[in-house]
């Protein structure tokens, strides 16, 4: 028993064991301090729903040697433009998740492409371009979300009669057109999204049989050794560009199936940090620089979004005070911290 209490710790790695440990010790705290632990697993539920593509999108980078996509917000910016024209043209319901989703997807290519080249350009130093690329995307739609020719009413300033808001609700257009589909209520409390799970699920298998085609094993052979697969015949900038492609479209799906959960579009500085909690999540979940699974993303995201969820709740309520935007912030920026090190350590 004790032989293999030790390999499954070698296996899943003293960190998440720890981590996992904390977010199980949470819950049981839970009831003790008036926190009702059916909502809270209804929470954490919700969350890993919303938030699995986003991290799903760091797959095909890490992969094919890209390295770890900080550039997430370019694709995140397709989706934002997906779902303002959907709005814009009163599409409701699946129609309008579709439109979404057929204008951001195309977008995303186009942009994929211009960033898996440019990439390309700095092979090396993908992180830290990519890091600058996210950015930069950011700050420039901060001036083209005032300028682009919206006019629906329902997006717009109202004093000013142009220029998109700050935040857009999807209310009466398709929220929770996916988290609703199939979805059970078990008491008052207990929510499950079963349509958002089953939309991550068919999204995390296209993934694993894109690896197990040629390209996608062209792909990987890229990653592992880029040097041999140039011998091979491989083209090397093609797989990466491809790669990134990938990544960018998932973003841009991802933060579509975000918006019909959280209920609001948000814009300007709103994707300017979206990069780095799926960043760690991936990484905290067992993937490393070089190699990432479909288990890393489901681990990484559940345990990341458990302890989100669960810390402010339960230490708000044992110190009787509300610190949970202070604990959010520590929470988030230590396990970033965390997932920095890691990569550190890997690459070493």
């Amino acid at each position: 028993m004790n032989e293999k209490l030790k390999a499954f710790i070698e296996e899943a790695g003293w960190p998440r064991v720890i981590i996992g440990l904390f977010l199980l010790s949470l819950f049981v705290a839970a009831p003790f301090v008036r926190v009702r632990v059916d909502a809270s697993i209804s929470d954490t539920l919700v969350r890993f729903g919303m938030n699995g593509i986003l991290v799903l999108a760091m797959v095909p980078m890490i992969q094919s040697g890209c390295g770890l996509n900080f550039g997430l917000p370019l694709g995140i910016i397709a989706g934002l433009l997906g779902a303002v024209t959907s709005i814009q043209l009163n599409l409701t319901g699946v129609l309008g998740f579709g439109a979404a989703l057929g204008i951001a997807i195309p977008l995303a290519v186009v942009f994929g492409i211009a960033y898996g080249l440019l990439l390309n350009r700095v092979k090396g130093d993908e992180m830290m371009i990519a890091t600058y690329v996210g950015f930069s995307s950011v700050a420039f739609m901060c001036m083209m979300w005032l300028m682009l020719p919206y006019t629906s009413p329902n997006m717009i300033w109202g004093y000013g009669g142009s220029g998109l808001r700050t935040t857009i609700s999807v209310e009466g257009y398709w929220l929770h057109i996916l988290s609703d589909f199939l979805s059970i209520q078990i008491g008052p409390y207990l929510y499950i999204p079963t349509g958002m799970f089953l939309f991550f699920g068919l999204m995390c298998f296209l993934m694993w049989a894109f690896l197990h085609t040629k390209t996608g094993t062209a792909m990987t052979a890229v990653g592992s050794n880029p040097e041999f697969a140039r011998a091979s015949g491989i083209d090397v900038n093609r797989m990466r560009v491809i790669s990134v492609v990938l990544s960018t479209v998932l973003a841009a799906i991802g933060i579509i199936v975000y918006q019909q959960s959280f209920g609001f579009i948000q814009l300007y500085m709103g994707p300017f940090y979206m990069a780095f909690p799926a960043v760690a999540a991936i990484l905290l979940g067992g993937a490393s620089v070089h190699k990432a699974s479909m288990l890393n993303v489901v681990i990484g995201t559940l345990l990341f979004q458990g302890i989100l969820t669960m810390t402010p709740s339960v230490i708000n309520s044992l110190l009787q005070t509300d610190m949970s935007e202070v604990i959010r912030i520590v929470v988030s920026n230590g396990m970033i911290l965390y997932a920095l090190t890691r990569k550190v350590q890997v690459k070493r």
